[in-house]
């Protein structure tokens, strides 16, 4: 059973489409530039820290994997020259990753900035800098970049070239699983072949245009460096070039499924030769769908992090149940409104292979949630998390319309216009006469009377052509009126094609949200970043800043004046380091015989604890592992001898988080 003849696309599907843009846009706008999968969760020296004398190397840890080039770690001395030679290090052990790079000898005393920038196992970008003092802290000239990695036009471009590759595959797939199993006589219908193949043409237009943004995205963020042969070359190197090289090829292979799946299929006659060839195309392109769709999960999320094994074939899975669902539906949507009918049949068996797979999304989707959060405060208290909960939220929408479109297909009425009775009635609207005409043709007007061949009648030579497309404009507008009626008398067609359209809408809003996802971290990689006192891209190293005050004394004696100068790192519950630094009143190091330190949490009546600290150098004081075990507001005493009989013990509270 067909549909009846449906109109091009009107002004609903216009607004359709605007509205889709502007969500788009919104969400794209909301989105952060491609944050972090990997997390720093370390450095040596730490950041802040004073260190008494020059370490021989940096060292930084990650959560995960990355990618390190000689350029990766810079070590910048106060005017912002290089201190470090530039020669990494794998300081990597068991499943601690961890990379450094050489200091150069003989660096003198002041604060140096580490600026580090890799790009994680699954493909995205990430960056951040610290600090930390050789002897004492100083002035520094190093200006920091304002633009985080991945951001800026590159980051804006690279995105969206991102949506449009997901897009563009759903649609190729999709489309293409559409016509082969709900739909072979689609294989024929020129706005379905349209579709298909503007989904390949984008698909490989995104990955062109990902592949030579790769370099300036991952590396300087300028736009200019598109042109970069040298950088092209290093991307084709890494494993995400390798993944865009590879769609590409398959995309060849697929664009080979298409001119046959339009070509030699659609004009098969033999129900036989179609059956195997659909065999044939089926086979094959289930084969190149799950490639392509393998290039996704080989270069991101799946392929790093916990159970790589299962998780890369269940992001595959996901990947193609996706496609048969949103680009069937696409397809679906161009039919009802760009091909005079639809059997009623395709539109059931299309309602079944969705059903497959909402089925396949909701079992992967429970896997990838699992091995992405871990847990429900990360669901509800990291960003990943939110848009997750978005996600669900829009296919539990997106699945209660496919419920209302499939009771519309089951409410079809039976007294339908068959797809050659409607070609009918064209040709007789088309061969019968109009009125008009039998008035032009018997010389009457409309009293009945016969021209006279006056002026204003037809000559006698032929017809008057500007008449002939005015009856011809006529009856186009009959025409158009009579498919209108038949329309607006079929409402379970009407409310089949809004249904549709509305569950389109909420599937271009989904997939935003679904790339948005695919450059956020995830929930369980920030938490663990969190824990182990590590940040994610953008960021400094570590999130919490240390405690530094400033504490005056005066023990009364002589050279007993001055400023200890105390630094509690990281500043939090836990273990942390304690430097105390002992000036006269023009700054210059104090040597005093003895310093001691006492901590106390009155509000829990904690303490007070003990601090005897071990005298470094001149003037400098320092304890490691002070423990600090509860948050609160803490009284810190610092007692100062500067001989035998003249101390002081000064104080001052300070909030520990």
């Amino acid at each position: 059973m067909t549909t009846t003849t449906a109109p091009r696309l009107g002004s609903a599907l216009a607004r359709l489409l605007v509205l889709a843009a502007a969500l788009l846009g919104v969400l794209l706008a909301g989105a952060a530039p491609a944050s972090a999968h990997a997390a720093l969760t370390g450095s040596d020296p730490g950041d802040g820290a004073v260190v008494a004398t020059a370490p021989k190397e940096v060292g930084l840890t990650f959560s995960e994997q990355v990618a390190m080039s000689a350029d990766s770690i810079r070590v910048l001395d106060p005017s912002g020259r290089r201190a470090d030679t530039g020669e990494i290090i794998d300081l990597c052990s068991g499943a601690v990753v961890k990379y450094g790079v050489a200091l150069r000898a003989g660096l003198p005393d002041g604060t140096y900035t580490v600026a580090w920038q890799t790009v994680s196992a699954d493909s995205h970008p990430i960056a951040g800098a610290f600090t930390f003092s050789i002897g004492a802290p100083s002035a520094t000239s190093v200006a920091l970049p304002e633009q985080s990695v991945g951001g800026g036009v590159v980051g804006a471009l690279y995105g969206i070239a991102r949506y449009l590759s997901y897009a563009g595959f759903a649609v190729l797939v999709g489309g293409g699983a559409f016509v082969l199993l709900c739909w072979p006589r689609g294989a024929g219908v020129r706005p379905v072949q349209r579709t298909v193949v503007r989904g390949w043409l984008t698909l490989t237009g995104a990955t062109l245009v990902m592949l030579l943004l790769r370099g300036p995205y991952t590396g300087s963020g300028r736009l200019a460096d598109v042109f970069d042969l040298a950088g092209l070359q290093a991307v084709l190197q890494t494993k995400t070039g390798a993944a865009l090289t590879s769609r590409l090829l398959l995309l060849g292979a697929a664009a080979l499924f298409v001119a046959v799946l339009f070509g030699a299929y659609a004009r098969r006659t033999d129900p036989k030769e179609r059956k195997d060839l659909a065999f044939g195309l089926g086979l094959g392109g289930t084969v190149v769908a799950a490639g392509i769709a393998g290039t996704w999960a080989l270069a991101e999320h799946a392929s790093t992090g916990i159970q790589p094994g299962i998780a890369m074939p269940v992001d595959i899975l996901h990947l193609l149940a996706v496609a048969a669902w949103l680009g069937g539906l696409t397809t679906l949507l161009v039919a009802l409104y760009r091909t005079p009918s639809v059997e009623r049949a395709a539109v059931e068996r299309f309602s079944r292979v969705a059903f497959v797979s909402v089925a396949a999304l909701v079992a992967t989707g429970l896997y990838q949630s699992w091995r992405q959060v871990g847990s429900w405060s990360a669901l509800t208290g990291t960003r990943y998390g939110q848009l997750l909960l978005v996600k669900i939220g829009l296919m539990a929408v997106l699945v209660g319309i496919a419920w209302i479109s499939r009771r519309w297909t089951r409410r079809l009425a039976e007294r339908t216009v068959t797809r050659a009775e409607g070609e009918e009635r064209e040709q007789h609207l088309q061969e019968e006469p109009a009125e008009e005409d039998r008035q032009e043709e018997t010389g009457t007007d409309e009293t009945g009377t016969e021209g006279s061949g006056t002026e204003g009648s037809a000559p006698e030579d032929g017809p008057d052509p500007e008449r002939a497309a005015q009856l011809a404009r006529q009856r186009a507008a009959v025409a158009t009126a009579r498919r209108k009626k038949e329309r607006d008398a079929d409402p379970e067609r009407t409310g089949l094609r809004r249904s549709v359209v509305t569950e389109a809408a909420v599937a271009v809003v989904l997939l935003a949200v679904t790339t948005v996802l695919t450059s956020t971290e995830p929930g369980r990689t920030e938490e663990e970043a969190a824990r182990n006192g590590g940040t994610t891209a953008g960021s400094a190293a570590v999130p919490d800043r240390p405690v530094d005050i400033r504490l005056p004394f005066d023990t009364g004696g002589v050279d007993g004046e001055g400023v200890v100068r105390l630094s509690l790192d990281p500043g939090r519950t836990g273990a942390n380091a304690l430097h105390l630094f002992v000036e006269r009143p023009n700054g210059k190091p104090l040597d005093v015989p003895e310093i001691k330190v006492n901590l106390t949490l009155e509000e829990k009546g904690v303490g007070p604890l003990p601090v005897a600290p071990d005298r470094i150098q001149t003037g400098h004081w320092s304890a490691s592992g002070v423990q600090l075990p509860l948050p609160g507001e803490w009284r810190i005493q610092v007692t100062v001898r500067t001989s035998e009989i003249d101390q002081t013990t000064i104080e001052k509270n300070v909030k520990i988080g």
